[in-house]
């Protein structure tokens, strides 16, 4: 390791981590649940199937940010978005990047690996419930 000192900080690194991935969700799944019509529509689901995506979400940031559960709630989370990347790649065709850079899987893989740091870490030791 270059810089041991550094592992002193992993737990914050960590606690870093799980805030940003929840903070990701959290918005997303307050904007499926704060319009579900309009939410179900873009991603061709039915608006009872949005308003349980946008639950879970809720649900598994609220879990990753304060350590509850966090191996379950980023466990989740990672299904949630290989059913996003699924739907990306098969059902609409999108490229790795997408149409305009943005708007293809990149992002929800990026999604997926943090959360998978979170499963086999356990988030750290810097929680509400450890």
């Amino acid at each position: 390791m270059v810089f041991p000192q550094l592992a002193h900080f992993t737990d914050v690194a960590l606690l870093l981590l799980r805030v940003m991935v929840g903070l990701v969700f959290i918005t997303s799944g307050w904007n499926h649940l704060k319009e579900p019509e309009a939410r179900s529509r873009d991603i061709g689901m039915s608006k009872g199937f949005t308003i349980f995506l946008g639950a879970a979400e809720v649900a598994g940031s609220l879990g990753v940010i304060f350590g509850v559960l966090t191996q379950l709630a980023a466990a989740g989370l990672i299904l949630l978005m290989l059913g996003a990347i699924q739907k990306k790649i098969f059902v609409w065709r999108t490229g790795l990047w997408g149409n305009s850079g943005t708007n293809g899987w990149s992002y929800d893989t990026m999604l997926v690996v943090m959360s998978l740091v979170i499963v086999t870490t356990g988030g750290g030791n810097l929680s509400v419930m450890k």
